[in-house]
């Protein structure tokens, strides 16, 4: 099952039919422009030391807002992750910081570069809420900080009766890669589903996301390196291996 918004579905679908499974389209999760834009263009128009992009959905919907729709020159740019560098670099700028190993808030801010941001202008530019771990601990470093949010992520109006009758022959493994999309995938399916969900093997992209699975009630939960297509078809293939050599 592939939970990945609609849009940003068909990389992993393509490698897991390629790897020869079936990809179920299951988008528990759809991303919307902000309904008022004037602010994150006003933020973007604006000269910054550090603009950090926390997704592909950060760079997608934040560069139509940018004068002339061009990410900056002078600016430093920096990401999360290596999905949102090459979303970074599709659009004309390879980004000057990205973690290494781990891809989320807690090793961008392990970054150097971050330690002492005195003084320096930081804008992040995100969706509408999120963790507030990167911005705090970026002000607390002396960034004078500010937030462009340019998109918001909505509940699909998404059916999951009809799924949830199939299930045991449909779905045998799961993908979330978000703690958003996990809980929505929970939301839609509905107390009923619910059980049938947890006694299935799932993927996920962060240790965070797969303690929280954990400890709702997942019966496998497999991490994988990272949020790129390649990284969670690795992880998928880890939880069948064992099968394919029992039988």
């Amino acid at each position: 099952m592939i939970t990945r918004p609609a849009a940003q579905a068909d990389g992993l679908c393509w490698l897991v039919e390629t790897a020869g499974g079936r990809a179920v389209r299951f988008p528990t999760i759809a991303i919307e422009p902000v309904a008022n834009r004037e602010s994150a263009r006003e933020l973007l128009a604006q000269d910054w030391d550090l603009i950090l992009f926390v997704s592909r959905n950060a760079v997608e919907q934040g560069l139509p807002l940018f004068p002339q729709r061009r990410l900056p020159a002078a600016a430093q740019l920096g990401t999360v992750g290596a999905v949102t560098a090459q979303a970074l670099s599709l659009a004309g700028r390879t980004p000057d910081l990205m973690p290494t190993g781990r891809f989320d808030s807690e090793s961008l801010l392990a970054l150097p570069e971050l330690a002492d941001l005195k003084g320096r202008r930081v804008l992040i530019v995100r969706g509408v809420g999120g963790r507030r771990l990167l911005g705090d601990t970026l002000i607390e470093r002396g960034a004078r900080l500010a937030y462009a949010e340019v998109y918001r992520r909505t509940l699909p109006a998404t059916d999951a009766a009809s799924l949830l009758t199939r299930w045991r022959r449909d779905v045998q493994l799961v993908t979330a890669t978000s703690g958003e999309i996990l809980d929505n995938l929970l939301t839609l399916v509905g107390e009923k589903g619910r059980d049938l969900v947890f006694d299935t093997p799932l993927v996920v992209v962060s240790e965070r996301t797969g303690k929280t699975a954990t400890t709702l009630g997942f019966a496998r939960v497999e991490v994988a390196d990272g949020a790129s297509d390649i990284a969670v078809l690795a992880a998928l293939c880890r939880i069948v291996e064992p099968f394919r050599i029992g039988s």
